[in-house]
């Protein structure tokens, strides 16, 4: 039984022996039973998608600069900074994730005028 082992361990059957494809069986039920048994947290975001597209660049450093159009996101006019950033960091989870941080944002104007929330994030 050792010897059958170590064998396993270290793949020496050749292809198409029965031991082979006992090896493969095991690798191919470990892929698609664990899934099913144990929770990876790699679920989708919950968020609802953007309804205009989200211009994401990298910012030569380890971020991102995400561009949303100005009418995707929801803030009040008079909404202190930690409202505007949770709506900032909502706005722009369906594209990044929910594992971002916002670090500052600014207003802009695209190239169409349309008036643009460029955000500097990084996960």
């Amino acid at each position: 039984m050792n010897r059958i082992l170590k064998s396993y361990f270290y793949w020496t059957y050749p292809r198409g022996s029965f031991h082979y494809d006992v090896m493969v069986s095991l690798i191919l039920l470990f892929i698609f039973v664990t899934p099913h048994l144990w929770n990876y947290g790699d679920k989708p975001s919950l968020a609802a998608g953007p309804r205009h597209p989200i211009q994401v660049v990298g910012d030569g450093r380890h971020g991102v600069i995400v561009s949303v159009l100005a009418e995707d996101v929801q803030i009040a006019p008079d909404a202190s900074n930690s409202a505007v950033k949770a709506a900032l960091r909502h706005a722009i989870e369906p594209v990044t994730g929910d594992a971002v941080f916002v670090e500052h944002w600014e207003t802009a104007r695209d190239q169409d005028g349309n008036s643009v929330w460029k955000i500097w994030a990084h996960r």
